[in-house]
């Protein structure tokens, strides 16, 4: 009898202690991000970007969830999948409540299936490649940005309505980009264009003038670019400066916008693009963005900023709706939310593949004029999401 009491009591001990351990934590809680880009390297202005629009989207909301201060912790993957899954790993071994990144695809898929083992919910808002909702597709990870097939769809639907005949293909030669690239030319050829000629420079590539020269000899009548960062910086400047742009409609996923404007130069004017975002949408959501933005830092928000803005803004909000620290609720809720403050108009969040549908934007470099960017985007195209995405299998 005495040995049932002492056990008892132990039980009892042990559920106050666990109780009051539990109060405790409840007190102290933070909202965890961890944040992995790369921040360095080629792509590291791209992440820097991503970074400025995720805080802003908090700072925004209060600089709380579930009634708890969100706390940031950026590592940098130097656009190598294994560090990215390192960095993952770590930041999850802390209780990083969820993942954010990455800006390569190889990083992104890599860092996916660790986040699935862990159960940490990851978001999306720049990676393209079609397996991140597709083959690879995971149950914790969700993309609220383009995808592959509806970039190199904007690609074709420009192509087409601009009169291009002829395509000469520079893309930057990694994994992604040479599938990127396969997946554009059937679509380019389905519209009766011709691929010329394609070059596949190494990441990271200093010198392009042999194919520039290539490009320029050739009959081709466009330039589609496959190429991000400081890639695409590097061709636009050293085409630009023997005149291809001016003799051939130069375009690409994501090679021009007003932050790549910056570092190209006058160079940029007549340079073709997707645009996962633009400052100049009009929408409530987006001109309080756009006003919070300039105010904060000094300039208009890039896609890259405006993008994880959105992304962010979304998920935080259906985590707060859920009203809950259960991951596993979080990611039931996401995926089937429809975003309807989103700075593009509205969003809906696929079940089927964890992709969000919404519009797709094209835009042409201008010269802008005061208070915008001397180089600035023209929006010419805008396409529906019942053009870039095809419907859910039953």
């Amino acid at each position: 009898m005495r040995k049932g009491m002492r056990a008892a009591m132990a039980v009892s001990a042990i559920a106050l202690a666990t109780f009051g351990a539990t109060v405790a934590g409840a007190e102290d809680k933070e909202f965890k991000i961890g944040g992995v880009v790369a921040l360095s390297g080629a792509y590291g202005v791209i992440g820097e970007a991503m970074q400025k629009g995720a805080e802003l989207a908090v700072e925004m909301r209060g600089g709380t969830v579930l009634g708890a201060p969100v706390v940031f912790d950026w590592q940098d993957t130097e656009t190598k999948p294994q560090v990215a899954v390192q960095k993952a790993t770590k930041l999850m071994a802390g209780g990083a409540n969820m993942l954010f990144g990455a800006v390569s695809s190889g990083s992104t898929l890599a860092v996916m299936k660790v986040a699935e083992r862990k159960k940490v919910p990851m978001l999306v808002t720049l990676s393209a490649s079609d397996d991140i909702t597709g083959s690879q597709m995971s149950r914790y990870t969700f993309r609220t940005s383009n995808p592959v097939n509806m970039e190199n769809q904007m690609m074709a639907e420009f192509a087409s309505k601009e009169g291009l005949k002829k395509v000469y293909g520079v893309v930057a030669d990694y994994t992604v980009g040479r599938e990127m690239w396969d997946n554009l030319k059937a679509k380019l050829k389905d519209k009766n264009i011709e691929i010329i000629a394609e070059d596949f420079p190494p990441l990271g590539n200093k010198d392009y003038a042999i194919i520039v020269d290539k490009v320029a000899k050739s009959d081709a009548d466009g330039v589609a670019m496959i190429m991000t960062g400081g890639d695409a910086i590097t061709f636009l400047k050293q085409s630009g400066q023997v005149g291809l742009k001016d003799n051939k409609e130069v375009f690409g996923t994501m090679v021009m916008d007003e932050l790549m404007g910056k570092a190209v130069g006058d160079l940029s004017y007549g340079v073709n693009s997707t645009q996962r975002y633009h400052f100049s949408t009009e929408t409530d959501a987006n001109v309080a963005f756009v006003k919070a933005f300039r105010e904060k830092y000094g300039e208009y928000p890039n896609q890259f900023a405006g993008e994880a803005f959105d992304g962010m803004s979304w998920f935080l909000d259906v985590v707060d709706e859920t009203g809950s620290w259960d991951p596993e609720e979080w990611v039931t809720a996401f995926e089937s939310s429809t975003y309807d403050k989103s700075v593009e108009g509205t969003k809906v969040m696929r079940a089927c593949d964890h992709q969000a549908a919404q519009i797709g934007v094209f835009g042409k470099a201008i010269k802008g004029e005061a208070p915008y960017p001397d180089v600035t985007m023209d929006v010419t195209y805008t396409f529906g999401p019942e053009l870039l995405f095809a419907p859910c299998a039953d």
